[in-house]
């Protein structure tokens, strides 16, 4: 489909006249986010933490570059390093501070990007591979920052590494030495220290490239709407720029400065004490807790606390990676033709309650294993799954959808949602709802 408004790019100088004809790369960037690039004209503001995901991503890679050039990593100089940053080097402190607290702030925008892609069927055909590409920069996101924590060195570095590590011994014949692999020895230390700070610095740029493949998974099927009706016509979409540039640039600097008010006056709101304290192997903390993204993960681990058939430790790493995983499948686990979950009164309501559950989830994996906190991990567990593996497939077999606008630019001028069928509007049927995206 052609639209009227997107103009060529065409060079304004000599010079970029001359580029153009050797290197494209100002068209092609003119093409996938500029004013050659259709976009729906009714994305809602939850279509601004993608853009937000790269601006952390920036961040993270610039400042640990920097922090780079002075940090130390040994058994015996990396806490020092780092307490050389923070006192010794100009705006040490700060470029630490910003990384520790982008990292929170990446999960935090990544998290609701994630969410939006439930809850407006962003996973559905034809954007499933987008959908697993931004699973697969999920996994290298939380390898990379497990590997950072390990990094300063400190008592939770240090215990976090031994326990996250001790994960893989739990898996029969292959697991201890998976585990003596990762770490170089058979505990934390020189060895574990120097792969982890090659890694952790290599992944980011990883991680950039998937999201290049991401961006151009996405821009084939074109982005997602809240109604999940595909384009009809010209007047469903905009331009990119300046349409969403502005939007996503106001927007940006709204969230920039909440995470400067952490940086600046909360610094260490989101991490742990210990981490102040040089890592002793002799002195093990009373509760090892890893970072506040990881606990939901952290409680289902230790949901499992009875061996059946498979000991309970392995139990509880298989069920922490399948809940990951799982996620690759959703696609195929909803079966509904429509995708919006604006559109689906019954899936809407569960999408809620999943969301209160995984707060729970993070709630029971930052406390202590009290009964009652591994009793609120064994429910919300067995929710987590139950919610994919059942309760997903039924209500893509008997729910019943809203009406659907005949097109974006319907729903974006009578409203993309409502309980009687204004002129214009059909209730999706077999011939008549929007393919799963």
């Amino acid at each position: 489909m052609s639209f009227a408004w997107a103009k060529p790019y065409e060079p304004k100088s000599a010079f970029g006249r001359w580029i153009d004809a050797r290197l494209p790369l100002p068209r092609l960037v003119y093409g996938a986010v500029g004013g050659g690039y259709p976009v729906p004209r009714n994305l809602n503001y939850w279509w601004n933490f993608g853009v937000l995901a790269g601006v952390f991503l920036t961040i993270q890679i610039v400042t640990g570059i920097v922090l780079a050039m002075w940090y130390y990593s040994s058994v015996d100089g990396a806490f020092n390093s780092v307490e050389h940053i923070m006192r010794d080097v100009n705006a040490g402190w700060a470029l630490r501070y910003i990384h520790m607290n982008g990292a929170s702030f990446f999960f935090i925008v990544t998290y609701i990007h994630i969410f939006r892609g439930i809850y407006y069927g962003s996973y559905k055909a034809p954007r499933e591979l987008v959908w697993m590409l931004g699973l697969v920069i999920y996994l290298l996101m939380m390898a990379t920052a497990f590997m950072g924590y390990v990094l300063p060195w400190g008592q939770m570095s240090y215990w976090g590494a031994q326990v996250i590590t001790g994960f893989f011994s739990a898996f029969p014949l292959v697991g201890e030495p998976l585990r003596i692999w990762l770490l170089g020895g058979y505990a934390p230390d020189q060895a574990t220290l120097t792969r982890f700070f090659s890694l952790h610095y290599l992944l980011p740029f990883v991680i950039a490239g998937v999201v290049i493949l991401h961006i151009w998974a996405l821009h084939i099927p074109g982005s997602s709407n809240p109604t999940g009706v595909d384009i009809k016509e010209e007047r469903d979409t905009l331009p990119f720029h300046p349409f969403y540039t502005a939007k996503d640039g106001w927007f940006g600097a709204a969230v920039l400065l909440v995470f400067a008010l952490f940086t600046y006056f909360a610094p260490n709101f989101l991490g742990h004490p210990d981490n102040y304290i040089p890592a002793n192997p002799l002195a093990t903390p009373a509760e090892i807790v890893p970072e506040w993204y990881f606990w939901p993960f952290y409680a289902i681990l230790r949901a499992f606390t009875v061996d059946f058939i498979l000991p309970a430790k392995l139990w509880g790493v298989l069920a922490m990676f399948a809940s990951i995983l799982l996620l690759f499948f959703l696609p195929w686990l909803d079966n509904s033709a429509v995708r919006s979950g604006s559109y689906r009164p019954l899936f809407k309501r569960f999408f809620w309650i999943l969301v209160v559950n995984l707060i729970l989830l993070g709630w029971a994996g930052g406390r202590a294993a009290t009964p009652v906190v591994i009793a609120v991990s064994q429910l919300a567990t067995a929710y987590y799954f139950a919610h994919f593996l059942i309760i997903l497939p039924l209500i893509s077999k008997f729910e019943r959808p809203l009406p659907l606008p005949d097109s974006i630019s319907t729903s974006a001028l009578h409203g993309e949602r409502s309980e009687t069928a204004p002129a214009g509007i059909t209730r999706p049927s077999a011939t008549t709802a929007t393919p799963a995206e």
